[in-house]
């Protein structure tokens, strides 16, 4: 069992558990997923906001962008 690698460890594990505590782990995991994803998304604004205090933010239409782009 040394040569498995953890991951098929775990998945064995929880193979092994009854099906009502897979499905609760299950929900753990997908609980922790999404609040994983909403610290990293508060991140992201925060860094978004910090940069549009410092005014390194550009605004403009497409057209703007491709005038910019074309200079």
């Amino acid at each position: 069992m040394q040569n498995i690698s953890s991951f098929q460890q775990v998945l064995e594990i929880v193979e092994a558990l009854p099906l009502e505590e897979q499905a609760v782990l299950v929900n753990i995991i997908q609980q922790r997923l999404r609040q994983q994803r909403r610290e990293a998304l508060l991140e992201r604004v925060a860094e978004s906001e910090q940069a549009y205090s410092a005014d390194q933010v550009h605004r403009g239409s497409v057209v703007d962008l491709m005038r910019e782009l074309d200079d």
